[in-house]
């Protein structure tokens, strides 16, 4: 598979890309910290960064079965690296940071910046997804995802936020100016690709298009239950990372590079997960890879909500991300080789309206949710026990998997 040029080239654009992922991943919400500590203020920079999800999802499946898919993964890349230079901008001439009290302009600023780069991450990411099978040959995919997952995980959540975190120790704009070069350099290097000949699919109205790509999905119960669950991990996800950082800095007392470790130690479980867990679902089966997989990530939640300290923190997101690899080496392969190539990028879309379609609401619900509990118990209660209550739900997510996934069922 390294001998093939087109793999090499977009395995380079995902790793370096994801680079910059990793370093936003720490960058966006620690300025979002210096510019106000009101936790709706947070939710609120997550919750636009995420809306792209709910809004874009469909639409993006539709242009990704009508555009070339590598101009369009070049033209997002190219808009967020020319969108990034416009937040440097506003560090470099904007206040200070941090001020005296809350800046609700700046929030607004950063929000927007925020929508904008989510918007483009969507197409993107619907586009990488149906474009690899152009690139690899069918029994080479689950191969190629695993590797690309653990690129993603080691790179953008290993080495991406550390790094973030020692460049903002030594000057505020330094990781936002890197992530900008990340998406250009990732831009130039999915340019040279050379994929299969594209084929577009035949005219028709956007809505119509859209609706065969749902059609589709909904007659398929596999691929549905999958979309639903994977909705769920990802609404809890969000709630979790959302409210995180403040957890960090005001009940663990830890700074930006302390952070971005803490990060870190979750790209260990996702790389390790992304290298293992074909071997691991092949040894098991399918079915019970799911169920391993959703018991790793409730576990997770609950974790965090009991910890003391940081490392403990590290621990729950190193078997959280390994879970959710095992999840994905499942998931994604199946759902690239039962859909028809005419229909991937559609149904890619759909699932992905489904999935991460409840991202937004679990990004504002966090903050919502730890102002409130905050008006009756302490500070302190009010950033642990969205934690506790997500890992109560998860119980039913669990059964619900028992019950319903089987590996017969999954090979379906």
């Amino acid at each position: 598979m390294w001998k093939n040029r087109n793999y090499r080239l977009v395995f380079g654009a995902t790793s370096v890309s994801n680079l910059g992922d990793g370093i936003a991943m720490v960058a966006y919400p620690w300025l979002a910290t210096m510019i106000s500590r009101d936790p709706l203020d947070i939710a609120f920079v997550a919750f636009a960064s995420r809306l792209p999800w709910f809004l874009v999802s469909l639409p993006a499946g539709v242009i990704t079965d009508r555009v070339s898919h590598q101009k369009l993964m070049v033209g997002a890349d190219v808009f967020r690296f020319i969108l990034t230079l416009g937040v440097v901008a506003m560090v470099v001439l904007g206040p200070e940071l941090p001020g005296p009290e809350p800046m609700r302009g700046y929030i607004l600023l950063l929000a927007l910046a925020a929508f904008l780069l989510g918007t483009a991450e969507v197409l993107r990411d619907n586009t990488a997804q149906t474009i690899l099978p152009r690139l690899v040959d069918d029994h080479h995919l689950p191969k190629a995802n695993g590797q690309m997952w653990s690129a993603e995980q080691i790179i953008g959540q290993f080495v991406g936020p550390p790094l973030a975190g020692f460049l903002l120790a030594i000057a505020l704009p330094l990781p936002f100016m890197l992530d900008a070069l990340t998406f250009l350099l990732a831009a130039i290097l999915v340019a040279r690709l050379r994929p299969k000949p594209f084929a577009p699919v035949p005219h028709q109205p956007a809505w119509a298009a859209m609706k065969e790509g749902f059609g589709w999905l909904v007659k398929n119960t596999l691929l549905l239950r999958l979309a639903l669950i994977t909705g769920w991990m990802n609404f809890a996800a969000t709630m979790s990372l959302t409210i995180l950082v403040l957890f960090a800095q005001d009940l663990l007392d830890v700074g930006p590079l302390g952070y971005g470790l803490i990060m870190s130690a979750g790209a260990v479980g996702g790389g390790l997960g992304g290298l293992f867990a074909p071997r691991v679902v092949a040894h098991i089966g399918q079915g019970w890879g799911l169920r391993i997989a959703a018991i790793l990530i409730g576990v997770e939640l609950v974790i965090i909500g009991v910890a003391p300290h940081a490392i403990w923190v590290g621990f729950a997101l190193f078997l959280g991300m390994f879970g959710s690899m095992i999840w994905n080496v499942v998931a994604v392969p199946l759902r690239q080789r039962l859909v028809p190539p005419e229909l991937l990028g559609r149904v890619n879309s759909v699932y992905r309206f489904i999935s991460w379609g409840v991202i937004p609401p679990g990004a504002i619900l966090s903050g919502v949710m730890v102002k409130w509990i905050d008006q009756f118990a302490s500070y302190e209660t009010a950033l642990r026990a969205p934690y506790f209550i997500l890992g109560f739900f998860y119980l039913f997510v669990i059964v619900f998997i028992f019950k319903t996934m089987s590996n017969a069922s999954v090979k379906a």
